[in-house]
This record gives structure tokens, C-alpha cells and sequence, in this order.
């Protein structure tokens, strides 16, 4: 008994090792059915086995059976947000494949597939969305990697969908983040060459040019951006900071005045315009405005941040207001506008502890705490102090 239920366990791993058996015919079959999963599975095997790794065809069968699978794969997620991309690296590797299928024999062709001539221009926009997704896991060198491959297939010939820079931005946005400023601005400025209507390109061009102090280049790309986006509040935002930072205050005060109010309807907007106030020492202007966005919006770590600058700066001098009324000999006002200088320190203390919750380790935040705490006498002076470490 015991022999003969040996026998059937050899002949069940025979006839599994059978089925594993490494088969270009079974692959092809497998895609030509348009089941690209069980695909991917068979021609996997193929690409380990050490005689078909050479052959062009099987790197062309995986190059077509991985671009489908990850058409399928990502059309699903397109449809379903909260689909699960299985197979996430199907796009790179089916580029990779092409390439290799193409050194090996550049006449590399298949019946009812794709060459490599034909599919790697095809590649970009799945390619493109592999690229963001791991710029959204923050995996910068893997998103930059993906997004180059994502960019030679872009130009290979006339895109089929342009993509009017979006592939260009996401690029300099992972070059960004890998402290590569340089490339980073040639890539935005390629952005806009390729058509780009998306207002960030423009706005983080020009804050790479500010911090070259590149101020014809930083006046240049806001004409462009006006040019290509008349309407856009932000890059309005930012003419007007321009102006500021070039120390032309009469012309920034004119070009603020002419924004139009109705237009600073996000918190992003709406914290810009503020700081262009607050640059102005124009605290309570900066604070109302603040307050709009605090109100509409979810907890936001600028709009928090920037009502406790405009509330402590409104406190000081209200204090020092307080002691010009207070030397004139005008006790009570003194004593009314001291009362206020009180609330607005309060409410600075307020917005500057929620900004900690949010951003614990903020050195900014920690520091301004310890002032207001020493000016109020706190008993958290001490637990401020222990936690900044001085």
C-alpha cells in the first residue's frame, strides 16, 4: 500500500513539473485566448529557461502579453478606484522586454502582436501612470527611472495622445525631490514647450528660478503662464510676488489690489495672497483672509501656521500700541487695546499648538511657542524648552 502511494505522489510531481514545463506555445495560446494573467505565468517560465531566454520571441511574447495585461489591470483601477493593481511593474517590464526583443533580432515579429518598433511608442501612458504611482509611495529614484523609459517612448515619434507636458512635470517633480534642481528646470521648461496647461508647471518653474535669483527668467515664465493661462488666480499670485521680492512694492500694492476676490477660493490661493500680506506687514488684511480658508476647509497646516504669524505679529503691536497710550497718560485705552494685544496672544498660542500636533518636530513652531510662553509667564515655558532641547 504504502509503495503504491508512493508511486502516485512521483506521478503527480511528474505530471506537475509536465505542466511547468517552460512552453512558448502554451504562452502564445494562453494570449491569444486573451487570458493574460495565465499568460504572464507561462511566459515567465520561459524567460528563466536558459535556452528560450535567448531567443527574441519569447521577450516579444512577454513584451505584448505584459502591455496587455497591464492595459486590462489599469483600465479595471480606471473604472473601480479601489481595485488592486496585482501585477504594478507590468508596464516597465513590458518596455523592457520590447528593447530586449529588439537587440536580439530587430525584425523581432509575431502573428496578432505587437514589434517592438510599434509597441514601444505605445508605452508612455502606461508607463506614465506606473511612474506617478511611485512618486506617490514617495519612491523618487524608482518613479524617475520609470518616468525617463516613460519619456524615450513619448518620443519616439508623434504621440498618438499628447499629453501637453503632464509627463515632463511629473519627471521634474521626481527630480525635485532628489535634489536635482538643475534637471528639474529643464524638464519643467520642457513641460511647457510640450504644451503644458497645468498651472504648477509654471508656478514651480518659477519658484526654481527665484531660488537661482534668475529674475528675467522668473518675469519671463509668469508672461508665459499669463499668456496660457489668463484666468489663473495663482499665477496672478505670483506676479504680484514677484514684485515684492524685486522690492517694487507700489507696483506689487497696485497688481494686489486688482485681484480679483472672488477668485481666491482655495486654501492654496487664498495662503499665497495672505503671505503676499503678510510680506506687507499688513497682518489683520492676511489674518481676515486666513480666516475664510480655516473655515472652508479641512485642518491645513499653511492656513494654521500663518493665522498664528498674523495673530502674534497683530498682538505685538497692539502691545506696543498699548504702551504709546499708556506714556500719553490714556490709562483706559491703554488698558482696552492691552486686553486685545491678550486675545490676539491667545489665539497666536491657539493656531501655533494645533500647527505642532500636526507637524511635531517643526523647529519654526517650537521656537515661536517658547516666546509666546515666556511673554505669558506659562507654565509650559519649561516643557517647551525641555522639548526643543536648549
Amino acid at each position: 500500500m504504502k509503495r503504491i502511494f508512493l508511486s502516485v505522489c512521483i506521478s503527480l510531481l511528474l505530471i506537475t513539473a509536465f505542466c511547468q514545463k517552460p512552453s512558448l506555445t502554451k504562452a502564445y495560446n494562453l494570449y491569444y485566448e486573451r487570458n493574460f494573467t495565465k499568460a504572464k505565468a507561462a511566459i515567465d517560465l520561459c524567460t528563466t529557461d536558459e535556452k528560450l531566454s535567448e531567443k527574441a520571441s519569447t521577450w516579444l511574447y512577454k513584451a505584448n502579453i505584459y502591455y496587455y495585461l497591464a492595459n486590462e489591470e489599469y483600465g479595471k483601477r480606471q473604472n473601480d478606484e479601489s481595485y488592486k493593481i496585482a501585477t504594478p511593474t507590468t508596464p516597465e517590464e513590458a518596455y523592457d522586454a520590447f528593447v530586449k526583443a529588439k537587440s536580439i533580432n530587430k525584425n523581432a515579429m509575431a502573428t496578432d502582436m505587437l514589434t517592438p518598433d510599434e509597441g514601444l511608442p505605445k508605452m508612455y501612458t502606461l508607463l506614465l501612470i506606473q511612474g506617478v504611482d511611485l512618486l506617490m509611495d514617495n519612491k523618487y529614484d524608482a518613479g524617475k527611472r520609470v518616468l525617463e523609459k516613460a519619456i524615450k517612448s513619448y518620443e519616439m515619434q508623434k504621440p498618438e495622445y499628447p499629453l501637453n507636458g503632464e509627463i515632463y512635470y511629473y519627471y521634474a517633480y521626481a527630480l525635485e525631490m532628489l535634489n536635482r534642481p538643475k534637471d528639474a528646470i529643464a524638464a519643467y521648461e520642457k513641460a511647457i514647450t510640450d504644451n503644458s496647461k497645468d498651472a504648477n508647471v509654471f508656478l514651480r518653474l518659477i519658484e526654481n528660478y527665484k531660488k537661482d535669483n534668475l529674475k528675467e527668467k522668473v518675469l519671463e515664465t509668469i508672461e508665459k503662464g499669463k499668456q496660457t493661462l489668463p484666468d489663473n488666480i495663482d499665477i496672478k499670485v505670483a506676479e504680484v510676488d514677484y514684485y515684492y521680492w524685486v522690492k517694487d512694492n507700489k507696483k506689487g500694492k497696485e497688481l494686489l489690489q486688482k485681484l480679483p476676490a472672488a477668485a481666491l477660493n482655495t486654501p492654496t490661493s487664498i495662503v499665497n495672497v495672505a503671505n503676499i500680506y503678510i510680506t506687507d506687514s499688513n497682518y489683520t488684511e492676511a489674518e481676515t483672509m486666513l480666516q475664510r480658508a480655516y473655515r472652508s476647509s479641512e485642518p491645513n497646516f499653511a492656513v494654521i501656521y500663518n493665522l498664528g504669524v498674523c495673530c502674534y505679529y497683530i498682538s505685538q503691536n497692539k502691545f506696543s500700541e498699548a504702551n504709546q497710550y499708556d506714556v500719553q497718560g490714556n490709562k483706559e485705552r491703554a488698558a482696552a487695546v492691552k486686553k486685545e494685544s491678550d486675545d490676539y496672544l491667545d489665539k497666536a498660542e491657539n493656531y501655533f499648538e494645533k500647527a505642532l500636533e500636526m507637524e511635531p518636530s517643526e523647529e519654526s513652531v517650537l521656537n515661536i511657542l517658547k516666546n509666546i510662553y515666556a511673554r505669558k509667564q506659562s507654565p509650559k515655558y519649561d516643557e517647551i524648552i525641555k522639548r526643543i532641547g536648549n
